[in-house]
């Protein structure tokens, strides 16, 4: 018997191969991940993905990078900010220091790929939601949207960006983001699986209705909602 967690995996598989199932075939997988969607937005708010010790790290020497453009796009440091637009009181561009100067939370969670790989990992950052507070994102906002310095894209609904457990993560292992990991800023999210956690941000949007581009993978069949 399949899993949830199972079928997500295989859902982009089927989903990108358009000649390789009938047309009324990928129009009930369209409706399964709709679906899907819907059912796992509400029923997740209030669950909490697992934390371990540090005993159970992964080195980070096998942590992969699995960028999918590139593990270096360039990004200036000394320059580098966050933007941040759409229904918030305070929109503007944000430097790290801002980031590192709000509180800051430590997980210890596993990181899950669709691809079939998982590590556990210890990610340090500004939990999303504080951040939100911060800027004073607008109490009946729906959506959270990111872009990043590679192009990448990717969006969130308003409950999983609130989660405690998501992150606007500038460090892994007690230091600062590698390149390869999505410096100088990448989300964190242990409740979703990794094409979720975009890297290398630099760009955040609140929103009530998400913009036609609404994910790079999701744009090309992936669930949505990509949650385990």
């Amino acid at each position: 018997m399949r899993t949830r967690r199972d079928l997500l995996m295989l859902a982009p598989a089927a989903a990108l191969s358009p000649f390789a199932i009938p047309a009324w075939q990928k129009t009930l997988l369209s409706k399964a991940q709709q679906a899907n969607d819907t059912a796992a937005a509400y029923f997740h708010s209030a669950r909490l993905a697992p934390e371990f010790s540090r005993a159970s790290l992964t080195p980070l020497a096998r942590f992969p990078h699995n960028s999918y453009l590139t593990d270096d796009p360039g990004v200036d440091l000394a320059t580098w900010r966050f933007t941040v637009e759409g229904q918030v009181k305070k929109p503007g561009a944000y430097s790290l220091d801002d980031l590192r100067a709000l509180p800051k939370r430590v997980q210890v969670t596993r990181h899950i790929c669709i691809e079939g790989w998982a590590v556990i990992g210890s990610f340090g950052g500004v939990p999303l939601g504080a951040f939100l507070r911060h800027v004073g994102a607008a109490p009946d906002a729906r959506f959270v949207e990111v872009e990043c310095e590679d192009d990448y894209y990717e969006s969130i609904d308003i409950a999983t960006a609130l989660h405690p457990q998501t992150l606007l993560c500038y460090e892994m292992y007690g230091a600062p983001l590698t390149s390869g990991h999505g410096a100088p800023l990448r989300l964190q999210m242990p409740t979703k699986l990794g094409y979720k956690q975009a890297k290398y941000v630099n760009k955040l949007r609140v929103s009530q209705v998400l913009s036609a581009k609404r994910g790079y993978w999701v744009d090309q069949g992936y669930p949505w909602y990509g949650g385990i």
